[in-house]
């Protein structure tokens, strides 16, 4: 079996968050033939939402296309490693595989931080694999912020 990544595809959501504004992560679902069935950029900033990060937009997206609750068997491509409260989406809607690319020393709660899906409390824990396309993430993220500074 070959792997194919849709972090380019996450990516340009990332951009087009960046150019909205936004900090700049990007999300995508893909179903297991490898069919993307939701993409989402943050819009916290826009939709004046803190919950509008990109991993739960893009969850409520697909469970709305797909007429269900649960994602089991879809994998999620995320720019950044997703918070504590995405990682709870994630767990919640039953994600298989979580593909990111830049880790988030400060927020992160996969690998850094809360580590949700370690947590007895945590019912679903999605197969976790980081560090794809993550310069990318990484350098798109630092020139977000490197203009917000000037």
């Amino acid at each position: 079996m070959t792997f194919t990544s849709f972090m380019d595809h996450a990516l340009t959501e990332a951009q087009a968050a960046a150019d909205r504004g936004e900090v700049p992560v990007g999300a995508v679902i893909v179903d297991a033939a490898g069919a993307i069935v939701a993409a989402a950029g943050n819009r916290t900033r826009e939709l004046n939402d803190p919950t509008a990060h990109a991993e739960v937009l893009a969850i409520r997206a697909a469970c709305a296309a797909l007429g269900q609750e649960r994602l089991t068997g879809y994998d999620l491509y995320v720019t950044l490693e997703p918070c504590p409260m995405c990682a709870a989406a994630i767990s919640n809607a039953r994600i298989r595989r979580l593909y990111y690319g830049a880790s988030d020393p400060k927020t992160g709660g996969v690998e850094q931080g809360a580590r949700v899906f370690s947590h007895p409390q945590c019912h679903h824990a999605p197969e976790v694999y980081e560090g794809i396309n993550a310069r990318p993430s990484e350098e798109m993220l630092r020139r977000f912020f490197a203009e917000k500074r000037q």
